[in-house]
């Protein structure tokens, strides 16, 4: 059983995220359980990489000295799974918004699916979406296209190591992407669609991988807390 020494001197925990929850409450949800288990009026706790509250997976969380490395983690190679569906777009580019437009997909065929998806594999421009949490003059760009405003974003560099097309049952695509730090999923679906001359958003999203770091290795945080800060 972990001290309350052990988390000061630093843990790497492994978060399997649930779905709805942000990655803030995952921390705060621990760093609380810590605090009141072992009468510890300030402990510091940090998570590896944001993800959104509709994706689920693994979620890596360093504790006192030891959020030193989250850059480290950070900087990582990451694995995610999901599903795509075609036909539409939403400004969020997945399911926060709702559609705000439909687009054919009859001549969208197995064959060009698979074609499609290996163009995004390699070095690529890509741009983040506007609902996410990048700062443009001191305010995250979600807060922005909450408000209506429209801001210029710039193209980055990331790497798609592999794009695998896993399953294909129109309108929906499943799949399996490993991809360098910045890199946005909701962005490669939106960018996929558009490549296909149709439209598409994210579905469905899994990170599964982190560096040599596994999901399956991974506890949600409601039985992390039972089993080791009850």
């Amino acid at each position: 059983m972990l001290t309350g020494e052990d988390f000061k001197d630093g843990q790497v925990l492994l978060i399997d995220k649930p779905l709805h929850w942000t990655s803030f409450q995952v921390v705060n949800k621990i760093r609380w359980h810590i605090r009141q288990k072992y009468h510890i009026k300030k402990i510091k706790v940090g998570h590896a990489g944001t993800l959104d509250p509709l994706a689920t997976g693994l979620l890596i969380l360093c504790t006192g000295k030891f959020t030193k490395q989250i850059e480290t983690y950070q900087a990582q190679t990451k694995e995610y799974t999901g599903e795509i569906t075609l036909g539409a777009t939403t400004p969020s580019y997945d399911l926060e918004t709702e559609i705000n437009q439909t687009f054919s997909i009859e001549h969208i065929t197995e064959d060009l699916i698979y074609k499609t998806a290996k163009q995004f594999e390699g070095e690529i421009n890509q741009k983040p979406p506007i609902f996410s949490a990048i700062k443009k003059d001191g305010k995250k760009l979600y807060e922005l296209a909450r408000e209506g405003k429209t801001t210029e974003i710039k193209f980055r560099k990331i790497t798609i190591e592999a794009f695998e097309i896993t399953k294909i049952d129109l309108p929906k695509v499943e799949f399996r992407v490993v991809c360098s730090k910045g890199t946005y999923i909701r962005s490669l679906a939106f960018d996929f669609g558009e490549a296909l001359n149709s439209g598409a958003y994210l579905s469905k999203l899994r990170r599964t991988k982190i560096g040599d770091f596994s999901v399956e290795n991974a506890t949600e945080p409601l039985t992390f807390v039972e089993n080791n800060l009850s």
